[in-house]
């Protein structure tokens, strides 16, 4: 039964359709079966694992708004074990069609329920904005994987996503789990960064991965030519940095189906 994650922070730019990309990769590398939700109007997870965008083609859009089921949408990726639910801009008309809906902020969930026997993970990649679509995504999940850019205020946004990801908790989804916070585009030349790591991992200690996103060209490169790092440059420190935040959140898994039997640790 997949363990569903959002890739979430509403704030932009902070590596979040990398993370997205380049984790789901690297966890079918390590042979599970993996399913990626490109949730996000923009489409970058689309595009970023070489689709092209293609007005004929089925996205998430039509499963959300229209109801159509996720099997019909799923595509196969480059990468073995590793398939897509494409995203475009039409996602973004989703949020207003399903204003007046009946339970429209679990849509997602429901879809998901269908297929989720069929994957060992589910990622999400979710927009940056706190939509209907967002909702939908961290209603959907077990858990949340935040990426933080390693600059100056980044510990202001964490704490604005903290408060939503509570009032969900409140409200739509009790069981809603932190899986983790990733620094992203860290570099260990400046001090800012090594300060702002020293920081988050002070705030919420063992909730920040011991894997580091490094600040790369190659890592920045790869989404253009619509593959993932392992797929365009596997010796680069930004592949490296993925196979261990992929090992990192297996364990997780791992770690939570153990706690699982018999206790309800989170």
């Amino acid at each position: 039964m997949a363990r569903v994650i959002a890739v979430a922070n509403q704030k932009g730019g902070v590596g979040k359709t990398t993370t997205a990309i380049n984790l789901s990769a690297s966890i079918a590398a390590a042979e599970k079966s993996i399913l990626l939700i490109d949730s996000d109007p923009q489409g970058n997870s689309t595009t970023g694992l070489g689709f092209q965008k293609d007005p004929s083609r089925r996205t998430l859009y039509h499963a959300v708004a229209l109801g159509e089921s996720l099997t019909k949408i799923i595509i196969k990726t480059q990468v073995e074990g590793l398939d897509l639910i494409p995203s475009d801009k039409n996602l973004a008309g989703a949020a207003v069609e399903l204003a007046d809906a009946e339970n429209r902020e679990y849509r997602l969930k429901e879809l998901i329920e269908q297929i989720r026997p069929n994957y060992s993970f589910i990622i999400i990649d979710c927009p940056p904005t706190l939509d209907l679509i967002t909702l939908n995504a961290l209603v959907a999940s077990d858990s949340v994987l935040v990426p933080i850019q390693c600059e100056y205020l980044a510990l202001e946004g964490v704490s604005e996503l903290l408060d939503t990801l509570m009032r969900i908790r409140r409200t739509l989804n009790t069981a809603l789990a932190i899986e983790g916070i990733v620094l992203t585009m860290y570099d260990e030349r400046t001090t800012l960064s090594r300060q702002v790591a020293a920081d988050l991992r002070s705030f919420f200690g063992p909730q920040v991965f011991e894997s580091v996103i490094p600040r790369n060209v190659r890592l920045a490169e790869a989404p253009s030519h619509g593959k993932p790092i392992l797929f365009y440059d596997i010796n680069s420190k930004g592949a490296e940095a993925y196979i261990q935040l992929a090992r990192e959140v297996i364990a997780n898994g791992q770690k939570r189906a153990g706690a699982g039997a018999g206790s309800s640790h989170s």
